[in-house]
């Protein structure tokens, strides 16, 4: 009977989505232990518990994402959000407009650029390349770009959440250490590079970071989508 009630439970929805929720807010209550520790990131916390999950319990992804994809569908109503800061500091964002521009054409092409070219020099194939090329656009556009340039982008949304963790991880420290103390700059470095995830750290840490992350991320989504062809 016991058997039968878990056959049930790991092919419902609901349940994947309630282990997601609990996972999370275990996570979250985790990283305020130790507050500002890159290490503790309540992202990366939740994928690993999650997958070491998946991985004992023999559930396959597509069954998983049945639940989570209720989760996966607010990303576009918390992306169209981050618009009601920006329009909180509209000021500020317009101080800084020729610096950000300049860092943002700089910085997408530094992404896609460096990408392609270490799958060259790895001796990649163009469809793996085409897949990793757009890790640093938030996971929608970015599978949307690898798609569209046969890449795999069940491969590019791994790549995609990897780059984001790593740039939570390392942005504070990495900051810290090059001395830039202003946080706007902060901000946009990290949602050049790393998408939301980098943009939830931001707001962790300052709002105007989070401000200037979420501007990065949504303008790097539109000017990678137009630059990576020249590229592939």
């Amino acid at each position: 009977m016991t058997d039968g009630l878990w056959v049930y439970l790991a092919t419902s929805p609901l349940l994947w989505l309630a282990g997601t929720l609990v996972v999370w807010l275990a996570a979250t209550a985790i990283a305020r232990l130790s507050p500002g520790n890159a290490l503790l990131n309540p992202i990366m916390l939740s994928i690993a518990v999650i997958a070491a999950v998946l991985l004992i319990a023999g559930i396959d992804y597509g069954s998983y994402f049945a639940g989570a994809q209720f989760i996966h569908f607010l990303l576009g109503p918390a992306t169209v959000a981050l618009g009601i800061p920006l329009y909180e500091n509209l000021s500020l964002v317009r101080s800084n407009l020729v610096p950000m521009l300049a860092a943002l054409v700089m910085g997408s092409l530094a992404a896609v650029g460096s990408t392609v070219f270490l799958s060259h020099l790895f001796g990649f194939t163009p469809a793996v390349a085409a897949s990793l090329a757009p890790k640093s656009t938030t996971a929608a556009v970015a599978m949307a770009i690898s798609s569209g340039l046969n890449g795999d982008p069940a491969l590019t949304a791994a790549v995609v959440v990897l780059t984001g963790i790593c740039g939570a991880i390392v942005v504070t420290p990495m900051m810290n250490a090059m001395r830039i103390r202003d946080y706007s700059a902060r901000g946009f470095a990290v949602g050049l590079a790393s998408h939301g995830i980098g943009t939830a750290r931001a707001y962790s840490v300052d709002p105007v970071a989070g401000l200037f992350s979420g501007i990065a991320m949504g303008l790097n989504a539109v000017l990678t989508s137009l630059i990576v062809h020249l590229f592939l």
